[in-house]
């Protein structure tokens, strides 16, 4: 056999066997780390006990049409030996692909922030549309979504919008979304019918807690602030907005979803480890000289991944060199064909620096 896992097994199930013992529970971080590795590793521990045993049943049919003297017997050995050395290969490749070292973040729930970069309103009407197929999508992929916080401009469209997307592989789904959407259309907003090109982030961030990004309360500056929304008797008359600044790296999180200032203080800390945490993992990565489809190669934010061209119903994603028809739909959330291009191309480069032993 070209592949030989038994230690995987072994490994897989002396996770299981942690997992079953009470004392792990007491460290809810060890529990973390122990299931994330087990859940890792399982569909390549189901694929090769399959190869394995379809390989073993190659050896046998083999060894049986050595001896077999039958002639009917013998026809249909050899087309199941036919068969199976056809399996053989594929089953190869899916397991290469499912060896291939998964992201440690795959797993998790994720906060999309999405804002309007460049071309005023037309950006923020952009934003407005892109956050609506994100959300149209991942509903329909069995994801719940729940909004964080939302900047509406004076015209009534998203100047910034952040939300969450919970689920189990939901980073995995939407983590080659990140970095400079462009959109080239005649908008609404344009009188003589002139195509203009704006462009909007999008920030996918997966979900960490307090024991994976600790915050020291001496580099935040922490402000209270009364929160907009409706008038009368909804009307906010407490300071319940949080505004938070991290000295050193200068992010900035305001939270004023809900009228708590406690809610609003949580749900601001969990947005600042979020965005913390991934301006880590990107400085980590940019010092490895890691490559990877979800990030991009210049480490420029300004740089575009993604043109959703209008007037030729084009979507082109930059970094697969891959284009797209039916943008009223995309936009619509059928982002399906997009969203697997991209990650079959990811795991193609990572298959092709395997080969290479890169």
């Amino acid at each position: 056999m070209k592949f030989n896992l038994d230690n995987l097994v072994e490994e897989f199930d002396a996770l299981e066997m942690k997992l079953g013992d009470p004392e792990i529970f007491k460290d809810q971080k060890k529990v973390r780390e122990v299931a994330s590795r087990k859940k890792g590793i399982e569909k390549a521990v189901d694929l090769y006990k399959e190869y394995k045993s379809t390989y073993e049943a190659l050896t046998d049919n083999k060894e049986m049409l050595d001896t077999e003297k039958d002639a009917e017997m013998r026809d249909m050995l050899k087309e199941e030996i036919k068969e199976i050395e056809v399996k053989i290969p594929e089953m190869e490749e899916t397991l290469k692909v499912a060896l291939l070292p998964q992201d440690p973040n795959d797993d998790k729930n994720i906060m999309v922030e999405i804002r309007a970069w460049a071309g005023w309103d037309e950006a923020a009407l952009f934003a407005g549309e892109l956050s609506r197929a994100y959300i149209v999508f991942a509903e329909a992929e069995g994801f719940k979504i729940e909004i964080s916080e939302e900047s509406i401009s004076d015209a009534g469209w998203v100047k910034e919008l952040i939300f969450e997307i919970k689920g189990e592989w939901a980073y995995s789904r939407f983590k080659y979304e990140s970095w400079v959407h462009r959109v080239q259309r005649i908008p609404e907003t344009e009188s003589k019918w002139r195509v203009h090109t704006s462009a909007v982030t999008v920030a996918i961030m997966p979900e960490v807690d307090e024991t994976e990004v600790e915050i020291d309360l001496d580099e935040i500056e922490m402000k209270f602030c009364r929160s907009g929304g409706p008038g009368g008797q909804h009307a906010n008359k407490s300071d319940s907005a949080v505004h938070l600044k991290h000295l050193p790296t200068g992010i900035i999180v305001f939270c004023a979803d809900g009228r708590s200032q406690h809610k609003n203080r949580a749900k601001a800390f969990q947005i600042m480890r979020a965005k913390l945490n991934v301006l880590a993992e990107e400085q980590r990565a940019k010092e490895m000289g890691e490559a990877r489809l979800s990030q991009v190669g210049s480490w420029d934010r300004s740089e575009k991944i993604r043109t959703y061209n209008f007037p030729q119903d084009r979507v082109t994603d930059h970094r697969i060199g891959q284009n797209f028809s039916g943008l009223p739909g995309i936009m619509l959330g059928k982002l399906l064909p997009i969203v697997d291009a991209c990650a079959v191309a990811d795991q193609q480069a990572k298959l092709e620096a395997a080969a290479k032993g890169v």
